[in-house]
This record gives C-alpha cells, structure tokens and sequence, in this order.
C-alpha cells in the first residue's frame, strides 16, 4: 500500500470525553512510567500537566521508542498520550504533540516490515501501541479517519500465514480485536470482512497451527460472530482451556 497520510488538521481532535478506564482526576494515576530514568519521568510529568512547558517532539519520542521496546508500556500510552492531548488542547488549543506523535506513528508504519524481521516483539509493540492510539484518540468521540487503514493493514499482516504460526503474533491480532474490533469494524465493514475471511481460512486450512493459535482463532471467529461479545458458555469454555 503506499503511504498513508496520519496527519490531520490542528483543531481535528480531541481525546475521547471518557475512554472507560480513564479517571476524571489523571494527574493522580499512575502512567507505567517507573521504567524511565529520573530525568525523563519527570519531562512526562510535566507533559501530562503543562504540556506547553516542555519540547513535545522529544515528548512523542520518547513514547514512542518506550512503546516499541516495553509490552507493558505500549500498552499504557494511549491514556498517557490521551492526557497530553487533552491538556495542551484546554491550554492553548495547541496539537503540536498530537501532531509530532502522528508522525513518528507513521514513519514507524513505513518501517513495518522490516521491525518485523528485525524483531517480533518490536513488532507487536508497533501494534499494540497504535491500536491503543487508535482507542484513546477520537475526532468528535468518533476513531480517527487517519488511523483507521493502518490498523487494518496492521491486523492484516498478523493474520497471514507465516504470522498465524508465531503465537505471539497471533495472542496480539486476538487482544487487539478484542479491544477495537467492534470500533473499527464501524469504520470500515468490508475491511473487517475481508480479515475474519483470512482468520478463518487460516484456522480451516492451515495444518501448522499451533493448539494455542488454533484455539484463540476459534474464539475470536466466536467472538465478532456472537457481536463483539461472547456467551457465558463460550467464555467458560475459553478461558478454562487458557487457563488449563
């Protein structure tokens, strides 16, 4: 595919009112950020806070390079990056920081392939963290237009074949969907068609599948079947075989 443009015109958008998990009061949360030295926690301490305080290009930069190396991290930066946004938007109207994170969101996009062979779990930071983005980050409390062919040819790529085999892969393409499926089936229907084709040709067709893989595949073909949810029934059944 060529290259697809994220970046949008200031003033587009805002975080969403109230993703589920965002408390009214952020500043008392605590953002994973432990993990930095001293000196760069306290750059998104005060990011979260007075955004206009400090360079938000080295702010982005910093969100994202931790996003591609810590599972844990890529996990929580959507909510980090929902507050900064958010603060610089009530601060001055700014989007500088949303702007600055578009970009390097994009420039990692056109890299893709070659973090994956670089890297799996790189990879599935990459992932993880723009799906996480694409959840936090709405235009009218509705995803961002920018966001969403990105995320679909990123889904996509783990549910080729040679993906399907890495169950690590395969456990990120299931967490994601589970997480911004049914928003990003809204989108784009077809699209969404078009992947649970492959998800489900690779679990009829492909002999290689790993159990694991083979059972997360079935439950999420279950899962967007079912409407985005799953039976009480189907969920026992699931997750007591995770578990086991």
């Amino acid at each position: 595919m060529g290259s697809v443009d994220m970046v949008t015109h200031p003033g587009d958008v805002k975080g969403c009112d109230c993703p589920q998990d965002v408390m009214e009061n952020s500043a008392k949360e605590d953002y994973k950020i432990q993990s930095f030295d001293m000196e760069t926690q306290k750059l998104l301490k005060t990011a979260l806070k007075e955004p206009s305080s400090v360079d938000l290009e080295k702010v982005s930069d910093v969100i994202v390079e931790q996003s591609l190396k810590d599972q844990v991290f890529s996990k929580e930066a959507g909510r980090i990056c929902y507050t900064i946004v958010q603060a610089e938007a009530k601060a001055n109207n700014g989007s500088v920081f949303r702007r600055n994170l578009l970009n390097r969101l994009q420039q990692e996009f056109k890299a893709r392939e070659e973090t994956r062979n670089r890297s799996l779990q790189e990879w599935v930071c990459y992932v993880t963290f723009i799906c996480n983005i694409f959840d936090y980050l709405k235009v009218n409390n509705m995803p961002m237009m920018a966001l969403v062919h990105p995320v679909y040819d990123c889904l996509f790529r783990l549910a080729q074949s040679d993906s399907l085999k890495n169950e690590e892969e395969v456990d990120c393409l299931v967490l994601q969907l589970h997480r911004i499926g049914d928003q990003l089936e809204k989108m784009n229907v077809q699209r969404m068609d078009d992947l649970f084709f492959m998800l489900r040709d690779g679990f009829l067709l492909q002999e290689s599948l790993g159990s694991m893989a083979r059972l997360l595949l079935l439950e999420i073909l279950e899962f967007r079947a079912g409407g985005w949810r799953l039976s009480d029934t189907a969920q026992k059944y699931y997750y007591s075989e995770v578990a086991d």
